[in-house]
C-alpha cells in the first residue's frame, strides 16, 4: 500500500495502473522502423517471461502448451481480460506497437495476478509490428483466434497499404492460423468494414461464419464491449461493422 501511494501512476483503490500515465497516440505508423528485439523464430520466443506459471524459466520445456490466441493491436488491453477468465485454459497474447500502452498493459495485467491468485495466468502483452512479425511469433498453424478490434482506418487511399487486413498480409494470418481458426474483425467506420468483409470474402482460405455460429460465439459478443473504443462507440450510439471468419483449406 505505500508502494502505491508513494506511486502516482497505480490507483490506491484498485491497484491498477492509471491510463492516464500511459496515453499515447491513437494509432502508429506500422510502416515505420521501430526498435525494439524481434525472436528470430517461433521457437526463440521466451515465453517464461510471459507465462512463469506454465513456462520453466531455466531454458527447459516446462509445458506443451502454446498461445491460441492473437489480439493484434491489443490497445489498453480489455478484450484480452476478459477472453482471460472466459478462457482459463488457453495461453493469449496481446500484441501492441505503442510503447506506453504495451506498458500499461504490462503493468495491468501483473497487479490483476496480484489481486487475483491464480487467476490471469494465461494472458500476457508484447511490444512489436504485427505486420512485419507475425510469423516470428507463431508457428504454422498454430492459433485458433485473431482479433483486429477498431484497427486504425487509414482513411488516404496511399495509406491503404498500412492497413493491418489486406489481401497479401491475410496470407501471413491464413499460415498461423489452423484450420477451423477464426479472425474476428471490427470498426466503426463502414468504409474500413466493407474493406476487410471484402478481403476475407475473397481470399481462398476464409469462409464467413453463420448467423447460428455467430450467435453461439461467445468472443463475438466481447467484440463491442470489451475494448475501450467499443464501449466509446457505444455510449455515442454509433455504429460497428463485423466480419468474423473462419480459416478453412484451400479447395483443389
Amino acid at each position: 500500500m505505500l508502494e502505491n501511494e508513494a506511486n502516482p501512476t497505480i490507483s490506491k483503490s484498485t491497484g491498477l495502473p492509471r491510463k492516464r500515465f500511459y496515453r499515447a497516440r491513437a494509432h502508429s505508423n506500422p510502416l515505420s522502423d521501430s526498435h525494439f528485439p524481434v525472436p528470430i523464430s517461433p521457437c526463440h520466443v521466451d515465453y517464461s517471461l510471459h507465462y512463469p506459471q506454465f513456462f520453466s524459466s531455466s531454458g527447459e520445456v516446462g509445458s506443451i502448451k502454446k498461445v491460441q490466441f492473437a489480439d493484434v493491436g491489443c490497445g489498453f488491453g480489455g478484450l484480452l481480460i476478459s477472453l482471460s477468465t472466459l478462457f482459463p485454459e488457453t495461453l493469449m497474447i496481446g500484441m501492441e506497437l505503442r510503447d506506453k500502452v504495451t506498458e500499461y498493459v504490462r503493468e495491468r495485467i501483473l497487479a490483476l495476478r496480484t489481486t487475483n491468485p491464480g487467476q490471469y495466468q494465461n494472458v500476457s502483452v508484447v511490444r512489436t509490428n504485427s505486420m512485419k512479425y507475425i510469423p516470428n511469433y507463431f508457428e504454422k498453424g498454430q492459433l485458433t483466434k485473431m482479433f483486429f478490434l477498431f484497427p486504425d482506418p487509414h482513411f488516404k487511399e496511399k495509406n491503404h497499404r498500412r492497413r493491418v487486413i489486406s489481401p497479401h498480409l491475410l496470407d501471413e494470418y491464413a499460415y498461423v492460423l489452423e484450420v477451423g481458426g477464426i479472425i474476428y474483425t471490427i470498426t466503426d467506420v463502414e468504409e474500413l468494414g466493407d474493406w476487410m468483409k471484402s478481403c476475407l470474402e475473397n481470399h481462398p482460405m476464409f469462409e464467413a461464419l453463420t448467423e447460428e455460429e455467430l450467435e453461439a460465439d461467445p468472443a463475438v459478443k466481447l467484440l463491442n464491449t470489451a475494448t475501450e473504443e467499443g464501449q466509446k462507440v457505444a455510449r455515442n450510439e454509433g455504429q460497428t461493422f463485423q466480419a468474423v471468419y473462419r480459416r478453412i483449406a484451400p479447395s483443389l
